[in-house]
């Protein structure tokens, strides 16, 4: 399939105290009773959690489908006038990407500067490669192009700790991140799953700059550069008329400007359980509700406990899943999972409408946790990730609608009669795979 093995394949460091105090500010905006007692699970995060930073004056617009968030990046890479920085698990090589390279190689005629990076794992584990012979083409364009941890011998150690974000920064101003990379079935699809459902977002403001020196680290490590954080790669946030921001979606929210947003950035050796935790701890805070989208859904140990704890307490844990899948195993230990909470007292969806490969969590209406991480031991334990936490009650509404919308239209609730009516072998396997569960 064409991503069949994708899925196998940090920001400065903040004083506990202080990252306190942020938290508290960023809080103090909202009514009291929003915030009462569902917040200290994630302030006792980012006590004990390093390497976050949290920024309040961000906008954020969601790119909830691949045309939205071409549309949006293609356009943001015309008005470009500096620096394109991009960094993904892969390129397709097909008609976006080769659309995309097109207008780099054009960018660079203008005499910007393009940096782009790729996960070799993620490259080789695609049906549509870039080749060498294309990688040097893209070379002689002007644009500096680097592979990822480069696959050698014995390559069983090179599915470990890859690089899966998926981060743009252009002219040190505004950022794309979530969780397509480059390819055309996220608008087209594919035949074996149809539909490819993503979520991604644009950002401008203080998480910007975050997300630069996320992609710097990376960059100078593989590049065998000292690109350093100067001004003109974080120069000031655009404004409104600022020709970068020409033709753009525009972030519809009254606190557009004014948004709290953490990156929670996971590196395997300086902050390989940042992610986790988060999640632990925004489930442990929840009082009212959980909706969570995740096409992975194999979880860990703690993330299981919370959610079960969350179900006991009375919290509304709804959970949607896709019945189509692009890879074997993994779906049958979330299909397995799924069902264990279900039984619980979860509210299970199992979403027809192609793959949601989106990953979302809601918490209460108040924030969000959205990125490139899947609720699998690959994002939680090994891999590169990158998601934000966005700690605003406007953007978790769009994301809520939107769950409701597919919950509406495209979905299917788990219920007992309808398990019963499944693949007796598929559920079987979920029972027998789940002993793998550490290592998808």
């Amino acid at each position: 399939m064409s991503i069949a093995k994708q899925k196998f394949a940090s920001c400065t460091v903040a004083v506990g105290t202080l990252l306190f105090v942020a938290l508290c500010l960023v809080f103090a905006s909202a009514p009291a009773s929003a915030f009462s007692q569902r917040s200290d699970s994630i302030i006792a995060h980012f006590e004990q959690g390093k390497g976050v930073t949290i920024t309040n004056n961000n906008h954020l617009v969601l790119l909830p489908s691949g045309k939205e968030k071409f549309t949006d990046l293609f356009q943001a890479v015309r008005n470009a006038r500096h620096t394109i920085h991009m960094e993904y698990f892969n390129f397709r090589h097909d008609s976006i990407a080769d659309a995309l390279f097109e207008l780099l190689e054009q960018k660079v005629r203008e005499g910007v500067n393009v940096r782009v990076l790729y996960d070799a794992f993620g490259n080789a584990s695609n049906n549509s490669p870039i080749k060498k012979d294309e990688l040097k083409d893209l070379r002689n364009s002007g644009i500096e192009i680097y592979e990822y941890y480069p696959l050698r011998f014995p390559w069983l150690d090179y599915a470990l700790h890859r690089d899966h974000r998926k981060i743009v920064v252009i002219d040190g101003k505004i950022a794309y991140t979530g969780g397509m990379n480059v390819a055309d079935y996220y608008i087209n699809g594919t035949e074996e799953v149809g539909d490819w459902r993503d979520m991604h977002m644009r950002l401008e403001g203080g998480a910007v700059h975050e997300l630069q020196r996320i992609f710097l680290r990376i960059w100078n490590k593989t590049a065998k550069q000292n690109l350093k954080e100067s001004d003109d790669l974080f120069p000031p946030a655009p404004q409104e008329g600022d020709s970068l921001l020409m033709g753009l979606k525009r972030d519809s929210c009254d606190s557009e400007g004014h948004k709290q947003i953490a990156v929670i950035n996971r590196e395997p050796n300086a902050s390989p359980k940042i992610i986790r935790r988060t999640f632990v701890a925004a489930i442990n805070s929840a009082q009212e509700n959980i909706e969570i989208i995740n096409p992975y859904f194999t979880l860990n140990h703690k993330i299981r406990k919370a959610l079960k704890n969350a179900i006991k307490r009375g919290v509304e844990v709804e959970i949607m899943m896709s019945e189509n899948c692009d890879i074997p195993i993994t779906p049958r230990v979330g299909d397995y999972n799924a069902r264990k909470l279900q039984k619980k007292g979860a509210k299970v969806y199992y979403y027809q409408g192609g793959f949601h490969h989106s990953k979302i969590m809601t918490v209460d209406g108040l924030y969000s946790f959205l990125g490139s991480a899947n609720l699998n031991s690959r994002s939680l334990r090994y891999d590169y990730e990158c998601n934000l936490l966005v700690l605003d009650q406007c953007t978790t509404a769009e994301l809520r609608q939107l769950f409701a919308v597919d919950r509406q239209n495209h979905c299917v609730p788990l219920t007992d009669e309808y398990w019963h009516k499944r693949s007796h072998w598929k559920n079987f396997q979920g029972w027998l795979f789940s002993i793998l569960s550490p290592f998808l």
